[in-house]
């Protein structure tokens, strides 16, 4: 139903948009007899017919291709973007004569329109350039606001209909990514009402799938366990990227590595997991986790009705990432191929695994990397419980399955894995054969029964990661807080924050990886959030197996981080100012080891 993804790393120039602006009919066709049009309008026309042919053709183009590799198609979607841009360009300037000349059909400006924002979504998704989010909405934000989709239900071709409701969409994409959550309820209302009409006027065999797109954006909303609500009992947006400032600057002659994140692969492959546009609940939330906030541009609208924006966007710095949705062993494969033959030098790069996980089916006298099963991969096969239909010898091993030693030729350079799956712990058994860095932090196995049946608004664990004091509400069973004591949380959590640096970087037992790691701003944060999560849950009254703690490879010094005293007491703190101590114990940890 939505375009395919594209890549770019070259920047894209911005375009203003005329509220005023007219539409045209299709190519060739003009109004009255054409030996009375001027021989400058005539000529007008056929440029303009030019553009729109070539833009529709390198559009196209596009989808085919490779999803990777940004250097070889950087200039092709260069030429697209350029074309886009005289195409709009072209229709502001002559819109008089395409108006008398060319016909007035408005809802054809809307595509073009809705073209360029899908560039600039597109964009973003390759390059991680947060601001051009904002791109991508003032055009699709001018669109509804004109209105240019309005006469679309008058006519009878519900091709165009569909196009309306995937305009719909895609700027709903946009606003969840941009947490325009206020705004996202409306566009869902009015897609409703869309989707009732087009169901009722045309029969057609889509009904059932524009229903399920309804279902998917719903659930999203409510996926998030807690709720803000400010004094007039209104919910209040909390932003989880990474704000500027935000993250407190390393000690000053502190020793840590000089590795940058460059590269990320955000792999999403839960059963049942809630997911909109091929954007699962883990993924949409650890991909924020690794953005910084977008530039809020002042984008003005100037005396003559075009939209301007004040100031071009100081470039900052995101990991480049794959969103890959469900995708087969060889497509998982050949992003993470992709991923390291373009890595810089001095650069890391991070795996994100969500997925269902696959066990080994029998006990061997060696145990290797291909011994402990993996997190599973997309499979034409039918899959049930994590496990293929198709029977196999005990003896042999699961090919539709990322085990950890699939991911051994990639630690030649520096790498930092997160696995979130009911069989993470089999990536703890892997051997540093290079001894490039090397991390992964590993989520529970087994949480509690009251925590599995939250498992399909997404992962605990991964909720540390992007927002943990959202984490910490919801394993405490709260479901709603005051705005000005979540914002005294908050404070209180950027203090406890500042000690867990001091405790990974001051410990004399910790693996050096982890300090190689830590120079890095967004790789800081997650090693920070995961050591709170960890002891978190080691307190926790409901967390009483080792199989419900997080872990890690290499092992971090327990005393020193997830088990400090001085880190049981800021969490007893925390917990005393939400009014939960009593879930948690107050003593010496007394769990199952």
């Amino acid at each position: 139903m939505f375009t395919s993804l594209l890549v770019s790393s070259s920047p894209l120039p911005r375009l203003s948009i005329h509220l005023t602006g007219v539409a045209y009919q299709k190519a060739g066709v003009m109004t009255g007899a054409e030996d009375d049009i001027p021989l400058g309008e005539r000529k007008t026309v056929t440029d303009f017919c030019y553009l729109l042919d070539k833009s529709k053709q390198l559009f196209n183009g596009l989808r085919d291709l490779p999803q990777y590799r940004h250097k070889q198609w950087q200039s092709y979607f260069g030429r697209t973007f350029d074309v886009y841009t005289k195409l709009w360009k072209f229709q502001q300037q002559h819109r008089q004569v395409l108006e008398n000349r060319h016909g007035l059909k408005r809802w054809q400006i809307g595509e073009v329109a809705s073209k360029i924002g899908q560039l600039y979504y597109h964009y973003y998704l390759r390059t991680s350039e947060t601001s051009y989010l904002n791109e991508a909405f003032s055009f699709y934000s001018a669109i509804r606001q004109r209105s240019y989709y309005y006469q679309v239900n008058k006519e009878d071709r519900p091709e165009l209909v569909v196009k309306k409701l995937r305009y719909y969409a895609r700027y709903i994409v946009v606003c969840l990514l941009l947490n325009k959550m206020d705004l996202v309820k409306v566009l869902v209302k009015e897609l409703s009402e869309e989707i009732e009409e087009y169901t009722q006027r045309f029969n057609t065999e889509d009904q059932l799938e524009w229903n399920l797109v309804l279902q998917e954006v719903a659930a999203f909303l409510e996926a998030d366990p807690v709720v803000v609500l400010n004094n007039e009992n209104t919910v209040v947006v909390i932003s989880n990227r990474l704000q500027e400032g935000g993250m407190s600057p390393l000690e000053q002659g502190m020793v840590v590595g000089q590795l940058t994140l460059a590269d990320a692969l955000i792999i999403g492959n839960c059963n049942n997991q809630v997911k909109f546009s091929e954007l699962t609940i883990d993924m949409f939330r650890i991909l924020q986790a690794l953005e910084r906030e977008p530039v809020n541009l002042a984008t003005t609208t100037s005396k003559h009705g075009t939209l301007e924006p004040s100031e071009k966007p100081a470039k900052r710095e995101n990991p480049h990432k794959y969103l890959l949705y469900k995708p087969t062993f060889s497509q998982l494969f050949t992003f993470l191929s992709a991923s390291f033959k373009e890595l810089p030098v001095n650069s890391v790069l991070l795996v994100y695994l969500s997925a269902t996980g696959v066990f080994p089916t029998g006990c061997l006298d060696y145990e290797g990397p291909y011994d402990f099963g993996g997190v599973l991969t997309n499979t034409n096969r039918d899959v049930v419980n994590g496990e293929t239909g198709q029977k196999r010898n005990q003896a042999q091993k699961e090919m539709h399955c990322l085990h950890p030693g699939d991911l051994f030729p990639f630690t030649r350079k520096p790498l930092f894995v997160i696995v979130d799956s009911s069989n993470s712990t089999a990536y703890k058994n892997f051997t540093n054969l290079f001894g490039q860095p090397l991390v992964c932090l590993l989520s529970p196995t087994v949480y509690p029964q009251s925590m599995q049946d939250q498992s399909q608004r997404g992962s605990l664990f991964t909720l540390f990661l992007y927002c943990p004091l959202l984490a910490f509400l919801s394993v405490c069973g709260l479901s709603s807080l005051r705005q000005g004591l979540w914002e005294k949380a908050e404070q209180f959590l950027c203090k406890v924050f500042r000690d867990i640096g001091q405790m990974i970087t001051h410990s004399r037992a910790i693996d050096q990886a982890f300090l190689q790691f830590y120079g890095d701003e967004f790789l800081r944060l997650l090693l920070i959030r995961f050591v709170f999560c960890s002891a978190t849950l080691r307190m926790h009254k409901l967390f009483q197996e080792s199989r419900s703690f997080p872990e890690s490879y290499p092992q971090l010094p327990k005393q020193d981080t997830v088990e400090s005293s001085f880190l049981r007491k800021h969490v007893l703190e925390l917990a005393a100012m939400l009014d939960v101590q009593r879930l948690f114990w107050d003593g010496a940890l007394d769990v199952n080891y």
